[in-house]
C-alpha cells in the first residue's frame, strides 16, 4: 500500500553511509553522563532504542571535545580521554548491533559554559558577555560570564582538541562526527557579528567570522579516514537569542555555506525553530540556501515532528534528509511508526523535558525489551 510520505522512506547514500530511509535523530542535550563525562548503560539503552524505531542515523548529544574550556553542562559526556572513548564503545556497538549509524557530535561551548569541571573562566572570540540567562533545564541560572578573549594559541589548542576527539570518536566506533558550529556556541560566537569583536584574520567580514568553522572542518578531515564522515550544524538562531538573523541575508549565507563545502564538510546540518519557513523575512529556507550555495547533502532539523511537514522539507525545501529531536522524544518509533501510517504522538514539554533535561528512568527500556 502506497504511503503519502514514501519519500522519507527513500535509502539514501551519506558519504558512502548505507541509510535505510532520510530520518535520523537530532542531537539534544540531556546530561546524563557521570560527573567525569562518562557515557552510562542508561544512555546506552537511550540510543539504541532509537536506531530500534527505525532512525536510519543519530547524532548524539552535544559532546565535549578537550579537559580545558570545552565543557558546558555539568553531567556532559565528553570524547576527550580513554575512559570516555571506552563508555561510547559500549554505546556505538549498541547503535550498530540494532543496524544504524551514529555520529558524534563535538561542541565546544565557549562563551556559553555553565558547568565545566576544569576550569572556572569562560573564553569566547571576545570579551563580550551572552544575551539572556543560563538554561535551568540543564542546571545553570543567573547571567553568563563575560568571556576571556580567545588568544591564538588558545584557538590552536581548541581547534586540536576537535582534532582529537575526532580521532577518539573513530577509536570508540563511531561513524563520523558532527561538528557543532550553531546554536550560539564557541563557532558560532565567531561568525555573530556581536560576539565577535576581532580585528584580526577571525573578525569583521563574514569570510573572516566563519574562517575558525572551515579551519576546524579541514583540520579534522585531514586527521581521520577517508570513510569517516565529518559534517557541521548550521543555525542562525541560539540558545540565549532565537531571533538572531544574519545581517547579511543570503549574501551571508551564501559564504557560509560556499566556505564550509570548500572545507571539507560531508553534510550540512541545518537547524531552525521551524526550518520550512523563510531564513530571512521572505524568500528561501536555510535549507533551501544550504543546498543552493553547497553540494554536499542538506540535513534539516526544526518544525519536523508533522510527517506532512518532513516530507515538505525533502520534496520542496532543499532537504536530502529530516532529523527529529522532541519529536523523536515523544516518539522514539517515529520512522517506524510513520511508515505504518501510524500518526505521532505530541510532544509535551512538561512530562519530558521537566524538571531538567536528563533522560527520565520511563524514557529507557528494560535491556529485554
Amino acid at each position: 500500500m502506497e504511503n503519502e510520505y514514501d519519500v522519507l522512506f527513500d535509502a539514501f547514500d551519506l558519504d558512502g553511509i548505507h541509510l535505510d530511509n532520510r530520518v535520523g535523530l537530532a542531537p539534544m542535550t540531556r546530561t546524563s553522563a557521570t560527573a567525569d563525562g562518562r557515557a552510562t548503560e542508561q544512555m546506552k539503552r537511550y540510543y539504541a532504542k532509537f536506531a530500534r524505531g527505525g532512525f536510519s542515523f543519530l547524532v548524539t548529544e552535544g559532546t565535549y571535545p578537550d579537559e580545558t574550556y570545552s565543557q558546558g553542562y555539568d553531567d556532559q559526556p565528553g570524547l576527550a580521554n580513554e575512559s570516555h572513548v571506552e563508555a561510547w564503545r559500549e554505546v556505538t556497538d549498541a547503535v550498530h548491533d540494532e543496524g544504524a549509524p551514529i555520529f558524534a557530535q563535538l561542541m565546544h561551548a565557549g562563551a556559553l559554559s555553565q558547568g565545566n569541571r576544569y576550569v572556572e573562566e569562560t573564553v569566547g572570540p571576545s570579551a563580550v558577555e551572552p544575551k539572556g540567562e543560563q538554561l535551568e533545564l540543564y542546571g545553570g541560572s543567573g547571567e553568563f560570564a563575560t568571556p576571556k578573549e580567545m588568544t591564538k594559541a588558545e584557538m590552536d589548542e581548541a581547534r586540536e582538541g576537535f582534532v582529537e576527539a575526532a580521532r577518539r570518536a573513530d577509536e570508540a566506533g563511531f561513524d563520523g562526527v558532527e561538528i557543532h558550529g550553531a546554536n550560539g556556541y564557541l563557532l558560532d560566537q565567531f561568525l555573530t557579528e556581536y560576539t565577535n569583536e576581532r580585528d584580526d584574520e577571525y573578525g569583521g567580514s563574514v569570510e573572516n567570522r566563519i574562517r575558525y568553522h572551515t579551519e576546524v572542518v579541514e583540520a579534522v578531515q585531514d586527521a581521520v579516514p577517508e570513510e569517516f564522515v565529518v559534517g557541521v550544524r548550521i543555525s542562525q538562531s541560539k540558545v540565549n537569542d532565537p531571533d538572531y538573523r544574519w545581517s547579511g541575508g543570503e549574501d551571508d549565507a551564501e559564504v557560509v555555506f560556499g566556505a564550509l563545502d570548500e572545507a571539507g564538510a560531508d553534510f550540512l546540518h541545518v537547524t531552525e525553530e521551524d526550518i520550512t519557513t523563510p531564513a530571512f523575512d521572505s524568500g528561501p529556507t536555510l535549507a533551501e540556501l544550504a543546498d543552493e550555495y553547497a553540494t554536499v547533502p542538506v540535513i534539516a532539523n526544526g518544525g519536523l515532528g508533522d510527517p506532512e511537514a518532513a516530507t515538505r522539507a525533502v520534496e520542496s525545501h532543499g532537504a536530502d534528509l529530516v532529523a527529529q529531536a522532541t519529536s523523536a522524544l515523544a516518539n522514539p518509533d517515529w520512522p517506524n511508526r510513520v511508515a505504518e501510517g501510524r500518526a505521532p504522538d505530541e510532544f509535551d514539554f512538561g512530562e519530558i523535558l521537566q524538571p531538567d533535561a536528563t533522560i527520565g528512568d520511563a524514557e529507557v527500556p528494560a535491556e529485554s525489551e
